[in-house]
Formats: structure tokens, C-alpha cells, sequence
């Protein structure tokens, strides 16, 4: 078990970065997305998006910017909040 943990951790290693680099880029994001002016009005689901976000961020700035995945991640946690807002305003006409 200790080796496969080992394993998976060379591997995401070898294409995100370091654990610390992607750490500190990303509560750095996550740090001014808190602090801005609109955080505190928006929901949970909002607010969790935005940090997925913040974490894919870092692990492009960190590991391989080539690696297709994180940008489809970016893209479904966007997606996410879209579907979710328009259903809100659904309800609301």
C-alpha cells in the first residue's frame, strides 16, 4: 500500500509540481478571491467552484501547462456554476 501511495505521488509529482509550490500559489488565490469586495455575498457552490479553480491554477503554473485535463477542469467547475445559476433564474421566471 505504502508503495502504490509512493507511486501515485512520483506520478502527480512528475506532472503538477511540488505539493508545497501548488500549496502556496494556490492560497495565495484563494486568499484575494476571499478578500474581494463580492465573496461574502456569493453561495457555497460559487465559492467552492472558484477554489477547484484556484487549485487547477496552480497546478498549471506549476507542473505541465500542456496537460489538457486541467484545462477541461477549469472549464467543468465554470460549467458547473453556470448550469446551477441558470437554473436559479429559471425558478425565478
Amino acid at each position: 500500500m505504502s508503495n502504490d501511495i509512493n507511486n501515485i505521488l512520483q506520478v502527480r509529482g512528475n506532472r503538477y509540481g511540488s505539493f508545497q509550490s501548488n500549496a502556496q500559489i494556490a492560497q495565495n488565490i484563494k486568499s484575494i478571491m476571499q478578500g474581494s469586495s463580492n465573496w461574502d455575498n456569493m453561495p457555497d457552490y460559487m465559492k467552492e467552484s472558484l477554489h477547484m479553480i484556484a487549485h487547477k491554477i496552480s497546478r498549471i503554473l506549476e507542473g505541465d501547462c500542456n496537460y489538457v485535463d486541467s484545462w477541461v477542469d477549469i472549464a467543468g467547475y465554470a460549467t458547473l456554476v453556470v448550469e446551477e445559476i441558470q437554473v436559479e433564474n429559471s425558478e425565478k421566471n
